[in-house]
């Protein structure tokens, strides 16, 4: 039940954030549900490889070069989701902030 409700929060946080930014693009409800899964997966399972690999990266710019993985994340979820679309590296930042900053407020309700 608990992964449902953080599905649905990363949903509605992806809508919110797209609806707030002009350089992202998501074409209805499902293609958010559908971007939220594979963000999810992305940052399960891709994420933590990319951290192991950045660590040097990320020592030197102490801790920075997490939030660009970030944005990395949100470039492959939309090269592999039809509907969504990131253009430019700006609109990819502050929507990763967007959806990290509502995500974590939504998910305090669940804790």
């Amino acid at each position: 039940m608990n992964l449902l409700l953080r599905l649905v929060i990363s949903t509605v946080a992806i809508i919110v954030a797209a609806n707030l930014l002009d350089g992202v693009v998501v074409t209805n409800v499902t293609t958010a549900l559908i971007a939220a899964i594979v963000l999810g997966f992305l940052n399960a399972f891709v994420r933590p490889v990319l951290q192991i690999l950045a660590l040097p990266i990320t020592i030197l710019t102490l801790g920075l070069f997490y939030f660009v993985i970030n944005i990395l994340m949100v470039y492959f979820a939309a090269a592999l989701v039809d509907g969504f679309a990131v253009n430019g590296f700006i609109s990819a930042a502050l929507f990763a902030l967007i959806v990290a900053v509502i995500s974590g407020i939504l998910g305090m309700f669940l804790d």
